[in-house]
């Protein structure tokens, strides 16, 4: 962990201790959060929003990590942008759902830079009635795939493949929500995982 890492834990820490258990701030939204934090570089009550949102950052640094060491590595890194970047948060969704984009984004952008290249849409533009559901990997071949075994899948789809499949199956994220994470339409949401899905089934078959 570097020294700038290292010294941001630090003051979070103290400033936790110094709110104490009776919280006065514990009840503030969000949203009521951040423009404060905004408004002084508020340590003290990042450190709040930091309590509420370590435990779901962590959980999905995990998914793009080979070890626990590396995910709370990738935690504190994603805290770290995520304090300096917090003005850029302009409420048009809920706090929740922009740290969770802002977290897939950094992780992506993490995984890609070891491969020198950015994450890119690889979807073939097409129309919705050109999408044929029938030819879709069924959902139950995903949920009836061996634990074991899908670990080992997942590790070896894309970066981009493996996040869309978290998000979807994991995660739980619908296909509008996976649309306003990723920025791009239903349809091109729908042929991605449809893509990741069939290489994940194709890698999980030939595992011996």
């Amino acid at each position: 962990m570097t020294f700038l890492k290292r010294l941001f834990l630090i003051l979070i820490n103290q400033d936790k201790k110094l709110l104490g258990a009776d919280n006065p701030y514990s009840q503030l939204t969000d949203e009521e959060l951040v423009t404060k934090i905004v408004a002084k570089n508020d340590t003290m009550l990042f450190g709040v929003l930091y309590d509420r949102y370590s435990r779901m950052v962590y959980n999905k640094c995990y998914g793009f990590s080979k070890s626990q060491d590396e995910a709370e590595d990738l935690t504190q890194d994603v805290f770290l942008m995520l304090f300096i970047k917090l003005a850029s948060f302009k409420g048009k969704s809920k706090f929740s759902t922009w740290l969770y984009s802002f977290t897939y984004n950094f992780c992506v952008n993490y995984v890609n830079r070891n491969k020198q290249r950015k994450m890119s849409d690889k979807s073939i533009p097409m129309d919705n009635a050109e999408y044929k559901l029938s030819e879709e990997v069924p959902d139950e071949s995903i949920y009836e795939m061996k634990a074991s075994r899908l670990a080992k899948s997942l590790d070896m789809v894309s970066p981009e493949d493996k996040s869309i499949l978290l998000l979807k199956y994991q995660d739980g994220t619908s296909i509008k929500e996976l649309c306003d994470l990723l920025e791009i339409g239903e349809s091109a949401v729908k042929m991605r995982l449809k893509r990741a899905k069939s290489k994940l089934l194709e890698i999980y078959n030939n595992l011996k």
